[in-house]
């Protein structure tokens, strides 16, 4: 096969007197399992003037954050708000504050991201059990169900889209089980909410986190969350007094939850009618995730949903339109994001680094089992579009070409069509 160029060196070291000019990234169109392009909607909000954290003002935008967000989270939970950090920052928040030390924590292993929740689980001092399968393959609600009748555990710890392998675990029957056992039921919605069916009461979640950067169209920087009442009680048993102002000696509960940023309890107290500080808010994050919600309810949640799913089609029948293999267990695959098997003898890394060079688009690559194994290629958010679907599988085929690989002309561009011109017929 032509040998593709190789991925330039990053630079090792900076002169003495080092002064870079403005921040002026080249055009790119990420198309990998996130970050995505924000919405110029959200860009544009990120831009708009700061103002005190106890300005009405913005109370008033919080207070719209968090209606906004019980809708994109389908709940009724007065407990719905936002972590100010990256979406693994929900993630520990959540942990830390709903596991004490020594509790049993049930963490179903499909992809990298269980390993995640698995290693922040065990940095919460909790005693992790984990029920694991083949990566490309989901958990099903009766290896769930056993894992939770051998383990006893406090909480069911799962992600819902696990972006290493596209996989979408489905959750449905997941609460049930955990209500039928007394467990609390978590998951990380980062990959998947937005663009995939979530229904937080209806599957009975205690506890669910986010970021923005995928199918919220939005950056990263900011984690919705939404407690159930029942997450909230657990929590609150954990923080520290709510009585009065908190000072330095404050009494603590029996047993502290064991960060102070990420006491979900003090993050409630400052999100809640009283305002009580805890940090500054993070204004431009939100007004951006303020941003993401109502452009999303504004298209209409489950038009948001059906968007994802089409553009999805599109880029699955192109793929494999290029004679490519497609990874796992497709029934079971995100709206969002594909796994496309890299042709044997051509170097993944250096069809991806042709890809940006030469067109300026950025696919994913893979991690663990599935390094250099696959490309991760996504539609979502604001780049779940017919047009960059096409521009996409346009490139690829052109970057296969060019790499030795036999494809059909047109074959991707045409396959994409086909889904399309299909939902437009009469």
């Amino acid at each position: 096969m032509t040998a593709l160029p190789a991925t330039p060196a990053p630079a090792t070291s900076l002169p003495a007197a080092y002064l870079p000019g403005p921040v002026n990234p080249p055009a790119r169109l990420l198309m990998g399992p996130g970050p995505i392009d924000a919405d110029p909607r959200v860009l544009r909000a990120l831009s708009t003037p700061l103002i005190g954290q106890y300005d009405p003002v913005m109370t008033g935008y919080m207070n719209d954050t968090m209606a906004l967000y019980r809708q994109v989270w389908a709940t009724t939970n007065e407990a719905t708000f936002l972590v100010d950090g990256t979406s693994r920052a929900g993630i520990e928040a959540a942990l830390v504050s709903l596991v004490r030390p020594g509790q049993r924590v049930l963490v179903p292993v499909f992809g990298r991201f269980g390993h995640l929740l698995t290693e922040i689980a065990h940095r919460a001092q909790a005693e992790v059990h984990t029920v694991e399968a083949p990566w490309g393959q989901v958990v099903t609600p009766a290896a769930v169900e056993e894992a939770v009748v051998r383990v006893r555990p406090h909480l069911l710890a799962v992600v819902q889209g696990d972006t290493s392998t596209t996989m979408c675990q489905p959750l449905e029957d997941l609460g049930e089980i955990c209500a039928r056992h007394g467990v609390l039921f978590y998951t990380d919605a980062t990959a998947s909410l937005g663009g995939n069916p979530f229904e937080a009461d209806a599957w009975g979640l205690d506890a669910a986190t986010a970021g923005l950067q995928k199918c919220l169209a939005g950056p990263s920087g900011s984690a919705p969350i939404t407690l159930s009442p029942r997450a909230v009680e657990v929590v609150r048993a954990r923080s520290r007094v709510e009585a009065g102002i908190r000072e330095e000696g404050d009494a603590d509960a029996d047993d502290p939850i064991r960060s102070n940023y990420f006491d979900l309890g003090m993050i409630l107290d400052y999100w809640g009618p009283r305002r009580l500080n805890h940090h500054t808010e993070a204004t431009s994050m939100l007004y951006a995730a303020r941003e993401c919600a109502r452009i999303l309810l504004e298209e209409g949640r489950q038009a948001v949903i059906d968007r994802h799913a089409l553009h999805g089609r599109a880029m699955l029948a192109g793929v494999r339109g290029l004679g490519l293999q497609v990874f796992g267990d497709v029934a079971h695959k995100m709206h969002n994001v594909v796994a496309v098997e890299i042709p044997a003898g051509l170097d993944g890394d250096a069809g991806r680094a042709a890809m940006l060079a030469d067109f300026g688009i950025e696919i994913g690559t893979s991690f663990g089992p599935l390094h250099g194994r696959v490309w991760r290629i996504g539609t979502m958010g604001y780049n779940a579009r017919q047009d960059t679907v096409l521009l996409t599988l346009a490139a690829l085929e052109q970057v296969l070409r060019r790499g030795g690989v036999r494809v059909p002309p047109g074959g991707g561009v045409d396959a994409a069509y086909a889904v399309y011109d299909e939902v437009r017929a009469p």
